[in-house]
């Protein structure tokens, strides 16, 4: 994503990724707009605090099972190659991994450029004799890895369970874009979100303190910032629900009132209790998360879990596609 400019109260040139997400959601039925859009320096910031939450017990369960397991990916997958992180955010959980498998270089992707740079830097200070080489992109899209990294054997991490983000049909094409982009013969250390009782799952996107509705909220601060809306933000409520048909979290905002808006000059209208789509987090089942790794082109070769089952750790190879006898 282009770097977004702000000077003295006026939006510079919008993404116009972002502009068309936006219009065309904002005009389909029902409306939607994209969560990858959440990411702007405020909604990442945002994000990190929502990872903190007593009630978010994703981000605690992964990190404590990469402690635990990735002395072990160092063992199946070697040191010294290059790991390549797929929207590395704050990178929090990145230094456990870098520890154990020692990379050469790391390879940080996020389309929120400014956060992205942050952390790169802090990650070359804890890791001085490696090669950080960040790259600001959207990493749905095929993308060009640095030549630094040519020779070097590869590992994915795409921790988080930021795969649950997509509907499967798309989740599959993410994870054929990532085996494109990192070669044949790469690995891949994921990390999938489990099956659970709603009753956990409905408060880790719904927390008591309000932080997950201020992130919600802030793709319409987002859109009046950049795309010269005039949305009435304190017009809309955070909802969070669990789909039990297709397994996920569905993150709403809810018209409180009829409201009647423009974005980039276009005008829009919504009634009371009218929504617009903004997050999806996809549940899996261990053998639904390695029957979608394999449809994404992705042989599993390790598999771990918390002893409560809450979360999935899944290393798997790009490997040559085989033949039925």
């Amino acid at each position: 994503m282009l770097k977004q400019e702000i000077e003295d109260g006026q939006a510079g040139l919008a993404d116009p990724a972002f502009r068309a997400d936006v219009l065309n959601g904002l005009a389909a039925r029902p409306r939607a707009i994209p969560a990858r859009w959440f990411y702007d320096r405020r909604g990442s910031e945002l994000f990190e605090d929502i990872t903190q939450l007593p009630e978010y017990y994703p981000t605690r369960t992964e990190t404590a099972l990469l402690e635990r397991v990735c002395p072990e990916v160092a063992r199946e997958t070697g040191t010294g190659g290059a790991v390549i992180e797929f929207g590395s955010g704050s990178s929090v959980k990145t230094p456990v991994l870098l520890r154990a498998v020692r990379p050469a270089a790391y390879v940080p992707i996020d389309i929120s450029g400014d956060f992205l740079r942050d952390s790169a830097r802090e990650i070359a200070a804890q890791f001085p004799v490696m090669a950080v080489e960040p790259v600001e992109g959207d990493f749905l899209k095929p993308l060009k890895l640095p030549a630094g990294i040519g020779g070097l054997a590869r590992l994915g991490f795409f921790p988080g369970s930021t795969i649950g983000n997509m509907a499967p049909v798309a989740a599959v094409d993410l994870l054929r874009t990532m085996r494109g982009s990192l070669g044949e013969g790469s690995s891949l250390l994921i990390g999938i979100d489990r099956i659970k009782d709603p009753a956990v799952l409905v408060p880790a996107y719904d927390d008591a303190a309000g932080v997950t509705a201020a992130f919600n909220l802030n793709l319409l601060e987002r859109i009046n910032a950049e795309l010269a809306g005039t949305i009435p933000v304190d017009a809309f409520a955070h909802v969070a629900r669990w789909n039990e048909d297709r397994a996920r979290i569905e993150m709403h905002l809810e018209a409180t009132r009829a409201v009647a808006f423009e974005v980039d000059g276009r005008g829009f209208a919504m009634a009371a209790g009218e929504t617009i789509h903004t997050e999806n987090s996809h549940k899996y089942g261990d053998r639904d998360a390695r029957l979608l790794l394999a449809a994404g082109g992705w042989t599993v070769t390790r598999a771990w879990s918390d002893e409560a089952g809450l979360f999935g750790l899944y290393l798997a190879e790009a490997r040559a596609v085989e033949m039925a006898p």
